[in-house]
Parts: structure tokens; C-alpha cells; sequence
């Protein structure tokens, strides 16, 4: 059988590391905005700005023009951040040929519009399959070899299947899911919820606070994910439970060091001009409390996530205001 050829657009932490994976099992290329990332990755098979320490595979191949790496793609993944997801698509559309099924990796919304990436390829590039690979999956640890486990998302099950055998790399376990709404807005949601414990740890809070902010963020990201289209039991899997779990917890997450820094009292203009990578969940946050809002659905633990971000709220007012709400019932009665 013809090895497919996958192309993968973005040069940052998570693309990078999906590339190194999927050369393992087929042809790769990679486009990258910056020329001085591609020159890096092309002769000294490093990327160390964002994956310092990392060797990439030496048949990993980076370009700086689009239609290098799109015109003879059997496959597209989209790596880049979400404020410019729709720009890049735009930009490559032209290159690419019909039907190519295109896999997203960004855990975003888009501003503006409330859309889930794969809501933008569908309105962008009409007749392509779209899916996602989604998981609880920090870039560094894949590259040093440790185990993980993502999930790849599409509608078709027997494109999914194919792509299942793309992505799945030795310890890393890809498994299949049909519900792509749930596991894309698992992805996006936990980035709040991230962010609310961090600064629960920054302001010195233990591990019984981080757990219940955890497991009560859960609770709110699986209402507005079920609200939105998604099946409750996707939110308990990899790419609900497991993706918080992750981000939640590690220091590698940048959302939860959003939120650490936040705790100690920094602004957000300040968190964020210091840092190379995105942190989703800053973007994300008052589309999620627009969605919240139109469809009815309690979330505090987000909401005042999203004062802190808005400069409305201190990192302590919010926490302590958080401890001070109401309490019910645990579950909802049906």
C-alpha cells in the first residue's frame, strides 16, 4: 500500500513533536512561518526555541512556502494557534487538492465568530473530511520518548481508521472517537480550568483545592460541552478527564502557568509578553463565557477565570469569592 504523505502546517511545540511522530510511519513535511526555524530544523534537526534538548527525525523536511508542503499532501494538519487559523487556511487553500482530509491540533476558538476549528475548515475548505487529534499530550514528554495516549476525531470511520495508523507511534496510543464535537471542546475548555487552578497554586492553595477545582471544572466544561453538541462520556475520557488532568497539574502546561503567575499577583499583559508560546485558554476565555451565557449554563469556576484575565478581579477575589458561592447538590437530578 502507497505510503500517504502528510503535511503538517506550524512550527511550534506540539507541531513540531506531531511531525517527529508521524515520520516514524510515512513521508512529512512541515511549514513553518519563521525561515531561521526552518534552516534549524532542515540542517541541524533541532527546534530549540520552542523544543529545547529535542532531536527531530533527520526525514523530517521544513519549508517556508505553503505550497512546498500542501500541493502533493494525501494529508493536512493544521498546527497553528487559533487567532490565525483562518488566515493560514486561506492562504494554502489554492494548493491543495479535493478530498485531502484535514486533522486540526488547536484547542481554540476563533474570536468573532465562537467556531471550533473544525467548524472554520468546513466553511473554508468545503468536501474535505475534517477531524481532530486531540489528548492530554505535553510536546516535551512525547519528544523524550515517554509514553501518551491522543485521540483522533472524525465523522468517517474508515478515514479515521486510516489516520488512527498515521499518528499511532510506538508509545504513543492514538484511539478513535466519532464525537468531534466533545473532543475538540475538550481540548478547549480544560485551558480555563487550567488557568483557575493555577492560580489557586499561586496564591498557595494545596492539593485538596486543586483537586475539587479540577473535578468541579470538569463538571462545568461536560455541561456547556453537552450543550454544544458533544456526549457527556466523552468529557470523562482522554480527551475531557485526561486533557485537564494533564494540563491541569504540569508545569509544562502554559495555561497553568498563566494562572500560577496570575496567583502571584502578575497582570496578564505582563504573563503573556514574557512567554514564546500561546496560551489558548487566555483567548478563549470570553468566547467560552458568550457560549456559556447564550445557552444558559452555570460556569464560575470560568467566569471568574475570565474577570481575572479582563482585570476585573483580582487572582484572590476571585478564589476566595469562588469558596464563598453557594453550594448544592453535587450531581443534578434528572
Amino acid at each position: 500500500m502507497k505510503k500517504l504523505k502528510v503535511g503538517l502546517i506550524g512550527g511550534g511545540s506540539w507541531g513540531t513533536t506531531v511531525a517527529s511522530l508521524v515520520a516514524r510511519n510515512t513521508d512529512i513535511s512541515m511549514w513553518a512561518r519563521s525561515e531561521d526555524t526552518v534552516k534549524e530544523i532542515n540542517k541541524k534537526h533541532t527546534n530549540k526555541k520552542y523544543l529545547p534538548g529535542a532531536v527531530l527525525p533527520k526525514n523530517l523536511v521544513a519549508h517556508h512556502d505553503l505550497e512546498s508542503v500542501v500541493a502533493g499532501a494525501d494529508v493536512l494538519v493544521m498546527g497553528v494557534p487559533s487567532n490565525s487559523f483562518r488566515e493560514v487556511l486561506k492562504s494554502l487553500a489554492p494548493f491543495l487538492r479535493p478530498w485531502v482530509p484535514v486533522v486540526s491540533l488547536t484547542k481554540g476558538l476563533e474570536r468573532g465568530t465562537d467556531l471550533r476549528m473544525t467548524e472554520i475548515v468546513e466553511a473554508e475548505l468545503p468536501g474535505h473530511p475534517v477531524g481532530v487529534l486531540t489528548g492530554p499530550n505535553l510536546a516535551r514528554e512525547i519528544m523524550a520518548g515517554q509514553a501518551a495516549a491522543s485521540v483522533i476525531s472524525m465523522d468517517d470511520e474508515i478515514i479515521v481508521k486510516e489516520l488512527q495508523k498515521v499518528f499511532n507511534s510506538g508509545v504513543f496510543r492514538v484511539y478513535t472517537n466519532n464525537d468531534v464535537i466533545g473532543c475538540e471542546l475538550g481540548g478547549v475548555l480544560k485551558n480555563i480550568i487550567a488557568i483557575a487552578v493555577g492560580m489557586g497554586i499561586g496564591l498557595g492553595a494545596g492539593d485538596n483545592t486543586r483537586s475539587a477545582l479540577i473535578t468541579r471544572g470538569l463538571a462545568e466544561v461536560t455541561r456547556l460541552g453537552v450543550a454544544l453538541g458533544g456526549r457527556a462520556e466523552t468529557f470523562s475520557g482522554l480527551t475531557g478527564m485526561g486533557d485537564m488532568l494533564a494540563t491541569c497539574i504540569s508545569s509544562q502546561s502554559r495555561n497553568h502557568h498563566v494562572g500560577v503567575e496570575l496567583g502571584k499577583g502578575r497582570s496578564i499583559d505582563e504573563i503573556i509578553e514574557a512567554m514564546v508560546m500561546v496560551a489558548e485558554g487566555v483567548k478563549s476565555a470570553p468566547t467560552v463565557i458568550k457560549l456559556a451565557d447564550k445557552y444558559d449554563i452555570e460556569m464560575p469556576i470560568a467566569h471568574d477565570v475570565h474577570e481575572v484575565i479582563a482585570g476585573r478581579l483580582s487572582a484572590e477575589q476571585a478564589f476566595y469569592g469562588l469558596l464563598k458561592r453557594r453550594v448544592g447538590a453535587e450531581i443534578d437530578p434528572d
